[in-house]
């Protein structure tokens, strides 16, 4: 080959280099723009839907949260109440097991005084 067709075959070479070059610049800057573009979306996407709903969602928390103050609230009130009623269900409980058993105690010390009674009768009677 002569010098000639060997500076051909480095242009066509340089030139080919040149349009790669281009093309990786061009495809930089269009890959730029794709992601600019896809951003510009997502952006414009979180502000119209997830905005809203965020605000939706941190207004129903509030609400749970504040419902659930409230039943803890009445829950504290009701275990209040129930032990209170169990304290005075023990006291009363306690009052009638005492008032029966010394009403019992009487009956039954009269029951043994009358069985006395009447079995010393009989046993006079027997005797006499």
């Amino acid at each position: 080959m002569d010098l000639h067709t060997t500076n051909v075959l480095l242009g066509i070479m340089a030139a080919v280099s040149v349009l790669e070059a281009l093309l990786l610049i061009g495809a930089g800057v269009g890959g730029f723009l794709v992601y600019r573009k896809v951003m510009q979306t997502v952006t414009d996407l979180e502000v119209r839907q997830i905005a809203p709903l965020r605000v939706k969602v941190d207004a129903i928390l509030a609400d749970v949260q504040a419902i659930t103050a409230r039943v803890s609230q009445q829950t504290e009130r009701v275990n209040h109440a129930i032990s209170g009623t169990f304290d005075r269900v023990d006291g009363t409980a306690d009052r009638v097991r005492t008032s029966v058993r010394d009403r019992v105690s009487q009956v039954a010390g009269i029951a043994r005084g009358v069985r006395a009674v009447v079995m010393s009768v009989l046993q006079d009677r027997t005797a006499a």
